[in-house]
């Protein structure tokens, strides 16, 4: 293609008069190495040839080919101002923009060039290949799969005590809990299978994702099944970014559907001192339960954060920290609790380790119910929950599209309503493959 496009700087170019003529230069051999000699020998006759915009077209093109971006840039950039209909500088120009990451402007300046009625055929056909080519890299569409096994030691989310405390008439009642509703602890399989799309555009980006989540394990009345939807709308500016995103999701346990929600997110983002971004969030999310609708809540949350490069060992590292405010409504007058209000905050810690990555996730949450939670639990106190997590993963690739996953989560939940104690802890191994 270059000996094409070098014969259409020689056709569709005007050269000054100062300037010798050019065509012997058209006959140089392919390759960066003779391509970088093309420059070199050219660069002497820039002071004949500063009004020629066939001499900084093929100047520019040489550079381009020898992988002087910047500079064949320039020289481009100049052969345009002297001759904006330039057709070889035009074609050149836009492969070096793209080459240098601006899709959009490559793209735009490659429809000019195809709007224009003195292509030769081949020429056109090239450019129109091209201008496919790039229109495809605006659109990504990639795939997940990941299969794990592991041990859970308590699958079905059952309360730590084995023994309730009830209060009728003021007296403490002591039951012991059914088997059954007390910790089951097993191995299981974990399946989960996205698809994301991608489509860029010029300022902003579209992102859609979909998950499906199931486990199943010796407890078949733990089994779930997770579904999640996303939709994302990313806006970048020179300083700042925003994000707007919708999301849905259905939860199913046991073979019965327990929980959807829906949810809408508004995030703005914008750098902050000694390499720490910072983000604010506005998130709405409407919790409906199914067949226990009184339990149905609008909650809010408010959250700051600052996310950080930091060196460990010489090692960069990426320090996530967040802290949320909560405030649940409850939809229904009859809700046990009432409304509620607490705060969260979350660290999230990920590093290059030997072969690989580490990640560590930290987070604690505090709710506080504002009316009594039940008479026959505790005398009627106002709830409180205190609620902990550590999820620690190991990701090491295994070979292109292949990742090793390896994971241990723990959860821990403590209440003045001794119904609400819960302890889980599991540990995970297995492949997470990328499409």
């Amino acid at each position: 293609m270059r000996k094409t496009v070098s014969a259409l700087v020689f056709l569709l170019s005007s050269s000054a008069q100062a300037c010798p003529d050019l065509s012997a230069f058209y006959l140089a051999e392919q390759g960066p190495a003779s391509q970088s000699a093309l420059a070199a020998q050219l660069a002497p006759l820039m002071s004949q040839c500063l009004q020629s915009a066939e001499f900084f077209a093929l100047l520019g093109a040489a550079q381009m080919e020898s992988g002087d971006l910047t500079t064949a840039l320039e020289s481009l950039e100049r052969a345009l101002l002297l001759d904006p209909g330039n057709g070889a500088a035009q074609i050149d120009y836009a492969q070096a923009l793209y080459q240098q990451g601006q899709l959009f402007s490559a793209l735009d300046l490659n429809r000019q060039i195809l709007a224009r009625t003195d292509l030769p055929p081949e020429i056109e056909a090239l450019v129109r290949q091209r201008d496919q080519l790039w229109q495809a890299r605006t659109r990504q569409t990639a795939f997940q799969l990941d299969a794990l096994v592991g041990y859970d030691n308590n699958l079905n989310g059952a309360p730590d005590p084995s023994q309730i405390e009830l209060t009728l008439s003021g007296e403490p009642i002591i039951l012991t809990l059914n088997p059954e509703f007390q910790a089951i602890g097993g191995r299981y399989l974990n399946l989960r299978g996205g698809a994301t799309y991608q489509q860029l555009g010029p300022g902003h980006r579209h992102n859609a994702r979909v998950d499906v989540r199931g486990r199943v394990s010796q407890d078949s009345g733990s089994d779930l099944l997770q579904l999640q939807s996303r939709y994302e709308f990313f806006r970048p500016r020179r300083s700042s970014g925003l994000l707007a995103s919708v999301a849905a999701g259905q939860l199913f346990f046991g073979g019965n559907a327990l929980y959807a929600a829906s949810e809408a997110l508004l995030r703005y983002a914008r750098p902050g001192p000694r390499a720490c971004g910072r983000r604010f969030d506005l998130t709405l999310q409407h919790q409906h339960f199914h067949g226990q609708r009184n339990l149905n809540s609008l909650e809010a949350r408010l959250a700051a954060g600052l996310e950080c490069q930091v060196a460990v060992a010489g090692v960069a590292s990426v320090l996530d920290l967040e802290l949320g405010l909560l405030s649940n409504t409850a939809l229904s007058s009859g809700r046990p609790g009432g409304h509620r209000r607490g705060w969260q905050v979350n660290a999230d810690w990920q590093w290059p380790v030997p072969h690989g990555i580490f990640r560590s996730q930290l987070n604690y949450t505090r709710l506080q119910d504002q009316a009594g939670y039940s008479p026959l639990l505790a005398n009627g106190v106002d709830r409180w929950l205190e609620r902990s997590y550590l999820l620690m993963q190991y990701q090491r690739p295994v070979q292109p599209g292949m990742t090793f996953l390896a994971s241990f989560y723990h959860q821990y939940q403590r209440s003045n309503v001794a119904l609400f104690d819960t302890l889980d802890s599991s540990l995970e191994f297995g492949l997470s493959f990328a499409f």
